[in-house]
């Protein structure tokens, strides 16, 4: 089992419980969420909740890392290595983008690029502009420009992992949930370099999505209507309406019941390829919403995942 590292770590709401001591949550790469009582300023662990579930587990190595897009934007991303892989072999890379596009990948335990890259690939997660953590301005960036500034980001991080000899540039694969499954859809569309993806609850039809889905306050606000803004739509709609320059064999996932983004957009994408030909499986999984909650779906969706990129990146 990894013991708590000096590393950085990320901490939860603080109360206070007396004088000086603070009630808080504290999550690491390598260890899931555990109490904390904060002692004039020094985390003391309470709970030890996780420690049978890591026992018998070799965790991957996180580390953090920096790109400089291509318009010179830098981006930070974390890195999560294989355990036991000699230093200096390339990996298949997995680039598993957030969703939001309002979040942040930081240094808490993260199950789903831990599964990944127990499957002997190197994952990467990438703060693109439209994440959190470096000011409002960093998020509104991207602000009814989608599947521009971000796709920059995450192909110069990709070219960065490459570059420092970690990623072999013959096996990248992509995926992502909700906006990160939305952003693989832009970037299978925008570049053949991926061999493998999957897309959950993405859309690359927006403009299809207008009053079907949760944000329509969103769409008249930050793009406008559909009769006073096509161009901005039909911009922003690229990955339906350029499939074919895809040549991605794609995995798309949703929940049957997902009303924040919709089983047809995962939908419109899966029968376009299967137009054109390119490799592609759907995945409903029935009466789920956005989240995927049930235990054996869960599973499921981690046997999928492992079996596509295995298949097209191995």
């Amino acid at each position: 089992m990894t013991k708590v590292s000096d590393g950085p770590r990320s901490f939860g709401p603080a109360e206070p419980i007396s004088g000086d001591n603070w009630l808080t949550t504290l999550s690491e790469p390598q260890l899931p969420t555990e109490i904390y009582v904060l002692e004039n300023g020094k985390p003391r662990r309470l709970t030890h909740h996780m420690d049978e579930f890591l026992a018998p587990l070799s965790l991957a190595s996180v580390e953090g890392f920096t790109s400089k897009s291509s318009d010179g934007t830098q981006v930070s991303g974390l890195l999560f290595r294989p355990a036991g892989v000699p230093p200096g072999q390339k990996l298949p890379l997995i680039l598993f983008i957030h969703g939001g596009p309002v979040g942040q990948d930081d240094y808490s335990f993260d199950l789903t690029r831990q599964m990944l890259a127990a499957g002997g690939y190197a994952v990467a997660a990438v703060n693109y502009r439209g994440s959190n953590g470096r000011g409002l301005e960093f998020s509104k960036t991207i602000s009814g420009d989608w599947g521009n500034k971000e796709v920059i980001d995450l192909h110069g991080a990709i070219d960065q992992l490459v570059k420092m000899g970690v990623a072999d540039p013959d096996k990248l694969g992509v995926a992502g949930w909700s906006y990160g499954g939305i952003l693989t859809d832009y970037l299978i569309a925008s570049d053949t370099r991926f061999k493998a993806a999957s897309s959950g609850a993405g859309t690359g039809f927006t403009l299809s999505l207008y009053g079907v889905d949760q944000y329509i306050s969103q769409y008249n606000n930050e793009i406008g209507t559909p009769w006073t803004s096509i161009d901005k739509y039909l911009k922003i709609s690229y990955p339906l309406l350029k499939a074919d320059h895809i040549k991605t064999p794609t995995l798309f996932m949703s929940g049957e019941k997902d009303f924040n983004v919709p089983t047809a957009g995962s939908e419109q994408m899966y029968q376009a390829l299967r137009t054109l030909g390119v490799p592609t499986e759907l995945i409903v999984y029935p009466g789920q919403f956005h989240g995927i909650t049930v235990p054996s779906y869960q599973k499921d969706r981690f046997d999928r995942w492992l079996a596509w990129f295995g298949k097209y990146l191995k």
